[in-house]
């Protein structure tokens, strides 16, 4: 199955996430620190390469007026420079992050980690929301099961 890795971009620390093998589930891989940028550039590359991942969502900050701004000119902008580092192979993909960190810290709330639990995997987890966007968008509609093939389908 395609392997895939998002990136949540950020100026401090990029949270990584990745598909499980199915290609169903986003889970959270670790926080690049953004201080060095060749440094986070060999990181993601190594992660590439170690996962052998095929396609790159990187998450676009997409105002709720839906109008695009200077944030995300600067995304793209180092998304140009990080994919310039990495293999041409990879296919590139862009998903409206818009609200995914919002998203994450209450998913990290409700499991009750404090915002300064949160601090360290925030990242991650806002991640993992664009990934999952970005795999709910690709994932076929199932057909629903007849009656006659319902005992396929239970446990």
């Amino acid at each position: 199955m395609t392997r895939v890795l998002a990136i949540d971009y950020g100026t401090v620390r990029h949270g990584i996430a990745v598909s499980d093998d199915l290609g169903m589930l986003a889970h959270p891989l670790e926080t690049v620190p953004a201080a060095n940028e060749g440094q986070s550039f060999r990181r993601i590359a190594q992660i590439v390469q170690e996962r052998r991942i095929e396609i790159m969502v990187l998450g676009i900050p997409v105002r709720l007026n839906g109008v695009e701004g200077t944030a995300a000119a600067r995304v793209r902008d180092w998304g140009a420079k990080l994919r310039a580092a990495l293999p041409e192979s990879l296919r590139w993909e862009e998903v409206d992050e818009c609200l995914t960190t919002a998203s994450a810290a209450a998913k990290l709330r409700e499991a009750g980690r404090s915002v300064k639990q949160s601090r360290a995997i925030i990242d991650q987890a806002a991640a993992v929301e664009i990934l999952q966007i970005f795999l709910d968008r690709q994932a076929p509609l199932l057909p629903w099961p007849d009656e006659e093939d319902e005992e396929d389908y239970l446990p």
